[in-house]
């Protein structure tokens, strides 16, 4: 196991124990020992070889082949105990849900977890209210309650809270959420509209929309669907919200249609849940299956194997944060397997990232990954019994035992990939050298340990060219760079717009539950660019969209342009792309 500078400082900072003096308790292999003890006690209850898993479990963390998300890390083999990442919560019309849902949003916060949440059954701004013949406060208003609430928990007493607000596209109060952003606050908040196909359809088509009040479900106003859609792409190109949802097709692709239908997600979109779901994550680190220039297919096979037993044990393991989570979870088994460390997979390949032979790895990849971890399941769900909706689900045709609903899903995975020390996600490289702001505002320098070893064994490294490529992150215009590895070293905001929405929906195409990708782009960028991703998106079947034009918001995680000297600060490590949490 070795570990970059970065990845050992946040290793301090949020995942390794500390006595109740502050102290830190144990190292990163005995982070991972804990971690790796406490998920596989779980087959002892399936008389299974607990130790043999143990050991398993323990390889591939500490080998970097396969990281948790952030709460199994922090919390598996400790009091706590509440492992999952990935919470949704119901809002009903009525001041008892909304502050019901203020409380356990506190109590999941607290534990590590992130909530998502559908305001749309909100009665309108200035609707009338029965009980007191008054007027209501509309969505927009009892949000800041939320992200007030927010501000003042950390997530397991170790970072902030993260949540999703979605509102639905014909809720009378959507240009206020439009635009909430505008005037401060929010900070804890990630914004999404819920928009149908027939909404994007008015949008190509220049057609009005009904706006319905979900009080009496009447339409209340008639808006012109173009004009919303530009108002929509005017706030995103200005701050980064909202992004959109592309409801319909989450809910065509939901395997359990007869429970209804999803509304809302996880705070970074990846995961959509019925209401008081929880979904546990984990990522496997690309990097680590190349070999000559080639996948090792086998070695790739036998951690994605592993990956999903792990997964299945934390829900057994897991100490959920309220009965209805924990009886909604159970039912369903969601897990979601995902990828880090693509942008670093294509270039040990030799493979650019805004080409078509990418495009065909990545569907080949996806669906290898996805179809391994669902044999598994089936293994599973022989073994231990499937999940317990499995006959209300669009699976039993297909086959006799699952054991999990879903088994894939593309996530951010920001520190956790900052500790693989790879790229975030299935997102090229941010920039080749930048700046990273982290927890609460400590800079790190990181440059591209791939170049970096490029660069030295063709004779081309030095501190120099560093400080010079992370002015604006890119290689691309300079010289002293040989033009083979200005081509592979290409950047997130090298690549046209919709090569960013093309790889996404490649990979979406073969995830089960969704993928959580950013289309960073220039400063420089248009509305026109944002407008074009949008549209594509929903034509290439992509379950949600988010947009980030560089510098619009005036704290952001990821940075260059700034004058930092590598020899002092630079500690290794490797770029990741925008997400607030």
């Amino acid at each position: 196991m070795k570990l970059s500078a970065n990845a050992l400082e946040v290793l301090k900072r949020r995942y390794l124990l500390r006595d109740y003096k502050g102290r830190i308790i144990e190292s990163p292999k005995q982070m991972f020992k804990r971690v790796a003890k406490a998920v596989a006690s779980v087959d002892k209850k399936f008389n299974d070889d607990s130790a043999k898993s143990e050991d398993d479990f323990f390889r591939v963390m500490s080998d970097l082949e396969f990281l948790p998300n952030s709460p199994t890390l922090m919390n598996a083999g400790t009091p706590l105990n509440q492992l999952s990442a990935c919470f949704v919560l119901p809002i009903h019309d009525n001041i008892e849900s909304i502050f019901d849902g203020v409380k356990d949003m506190a109590l999941i916060h607290k534990t590590g977890g992130g909530t998502g949440f559908n305001f749309s059954k909100l009665r309108p701004k200035d609707d009338i209210v029965m009980s007191t013949k008054g007027k209501a406060s509309g969505p927009v208003s009892f949000m800041r309650v939320f992200d007030s609430a927010t501000d003042v928990i950390k997530q397991g007493g170790k970072r902030r809270g993260a949540n999703m607000a979605i509102l639905n596209i014909d809720h009378p109060d959507i240009e206020q959420f439009i635009s909430a952003k505008n005037f401060g606050g929010f900070r804890n908040f990630n914004f999404s509209i819920a928009v149908t196909d027939k909404f994007m359809a008015a949008v190509r088509q220049n057609k009005e929309i009904k706006l319905i009040n979900p009080r009496n479900n009447k339409a209340v106003n008639r808006v012109s669907a173009k004009a919303l859609f530009n108002k929509i792409i005017e706030n995103a190109w200005l701050t980064g919200d909202p992004g959109l949802i592309f409801i319909d097709e989450i809910n065509r692709k939901n395997p359990l249609k007869s429970l209804g239908r999803i509304e809302s997600t996880n705070p970074c979109g990846e995961q959509p849940l019925f209401p008081y779901e929880s979904c546990n994550l984990g990522s496997i680190n690309l990097t680590r299956f190349v070999r000559d220039k080639k996948i090792d297919w086998d070695k790739l096979r036998d951690v994605v194997r592993t990956a999903v037993h792990f997964l299945d044990n934390v829900i057994d393991l897991n100490n959920f944060p309220l009965p209805e989570i924990r009886k909604a979870t159970l039912a369903n088994r969601k897990i979601g397997l995902g990828v880090m460390g693509w942008a670093e997979m294509l270039i040990s390949l030799g493979i650019p990232y805004d080409s078509d032979k990418a495009l065909r790895l990545a569907d080949k990849l996806m669906r290898f990954i996805t179809l391994t971890a669902r044999e598994k399941s089936v293994e599973l769900g022989f073994k231990r019994g499937s999940f317990p909706n499995f006959r209300k689900s669009s699976w039993k045709s297909r086959f006799r035992a699952l054991r999990n609903s879903t088994v894939t899903t593309i996530a951010p995975t920001g520190t956790i990939s900052i500790i693989a020390g790879c790229s975030s996600g299935i997102e090229p490289l941010f920039a080749v050298s930048f700046v990273r702001v982290v927890m609460e505002g400590t800079r790190l320098l990181e440059v591209n340990s791939l170049f970096e070893q490029i660069a030295k064994e063709r004779g081309f490294f030095s501190k120099r060219l560093m400080n010079l490529i992370a002015q604006d992150g890119s290689v691309r215009g300079i010289k002293d760079v040989p033009s083979d590895i200005r081509k592979l070293f290409v950047t997130a905001f090298d690549i046209r717009p919709e090569t960013h929405v093309k790889m996404q929906a490649v990979f979406q195409k073969h995830t089960d539950n969704a993928v959580s990708k950013t289309c960073n782009l220039k400063q420089e960028a248009t509305k026109n660019d944002v407008k074009k991703i949008y549209l594509l998106a929903h034509k290439l079947k992509c379950k949600g969209i988010t947009v980030y034009r560089y510098g619009s918001k005036k704290e952001q995680v990821l940075n260059f342009g700034k004058k930092v000297s590598v020899e002092s600060e630079y500690a290794g490590g490797c770029p990741a792309p925008y997400c607030p949490f």
